[in-house]
């Protein structure tokens, strides 16, 4: 079967940031590193890196080492008349045709030759982005018919296997064996 790249699930950005922006600038290829995350980025390492969460509890493990974004999120708030680029929304991968909303705990996401990661959960979207762009929050939280919360910021994940990443790499989703648990916020 041949398809256009286009169909494939691949990777259309990667993004990084050695500070605690909320925004993090788009690179040609990032590095991941096994069990820690993204070379380079504020939020690499074993334990949690999110000041929030350090304040809180700085032995906690880091369950938020990769965030990852569909693009497809991008093009549902141009709708809405908010525009954003890969990067914008503090994510480190933005991908093009995987439901990552949709996985469940524990998939894995092979990306390029090398990497891989296991997603953790749900990025549980903040104030921070309506300090990025007002009321896009409401566009990326909100509620179901079920009046249950939906959060559609992405997720978060950590690494299993170290590699670089590049735009344009082919995304793989390996999904783990025995029943599947649906992603929580993380």
């Amino acid at each position: 079967m041949t398809g256009d790249q286009d169909d494939q699930p691949r990777v259309v950005a990667v993004s990084r940031d050695s500070n605690h922006h909320f925004s993090k600038p788009v690179v040609d290829a990032v590095t991941l590193l096994e069990g820690l995350g993204v070379e380079g980025d504020a939020h690499l390492g074993t334990t949690v890196q999110h000041r929030s969460r350090v304040a809180r509890d700085p032995s906690q493990p880091n369950l938020r080492q990769v965030h990852l974004i569909h693009a497809e999120l991008f093009d549902e708030v141009a709708a809405a008349g908010y525009e954003v680029a890969p990067g914008q929304l503090g994510e480190n991968v933005t991908t093009r045709g995987v439901d990552l909303l949709g996985l469940p705990e524990g998939a894995l996401l092979h990306l390029g030759a090398d990497a891989c990661v296991r997603v953790t959960g749900l990025r549980n979207p903040c104030q921070q982005i309506n300090g990025f762009e007002p009321g896009l929050l409401r566009e990326v939280l909100g509620r179901a018919e079920d009046g249950t919360v939906e959060r559609r910021g992405g997720v978060m994940s950590v690494v299993v296997a170290g590699g670089v990443v590049r735009p344009g790499d082919a995304v793989r989703v390996e999904l783990p064996a025995g029943d599947l648990e649906p992603l929580r916020p993380v």
